[in-house]
């Protein structure tokens, strides 16, 4: 399964999200630390769900970063998360 799929899967089973989105921006890192020929590198997560209401961005990066740990450990060298609550203004 491609580290892409594998992200969206595991964030969906944990955080059950209004919407998610996975973007695979290795490319635009080539030539940057931790780049690798074939991507999967670098990824965006931007993730609405009710389980970061009342939670802090911090706590919000945390609970994406647990649930992420295999795939943080094991070649994903960047993942920027925009984690928020339904209702809540979204960050791009």
């Amino acid at each position: 399964m491609q580290v892409k799929a594998r992200i969206a899967e595991k964030l969906s089973a944990a955080f059950a999200p209004q919407s998610l989105n996975v973007e695979d921006e290795s490319h635009r890192h080539e030539g940057h630390s931790g780049h690798r020929p074939g991507g999967e590198s670098h990824f965006r997560v931007h993730i609405v769900s009710e389980a970061f209401r009342g939670k802090s961005r911090i706590e919000r990066h945390r609970m994406v970063n647990q649930i992420l740990s295999a795939e943080l450990a094991g070649g994903v060298h960047a993942l920027a998360i925009h984690a928020s609550a339904p209702g809540e203004p979204t960050a791009s």
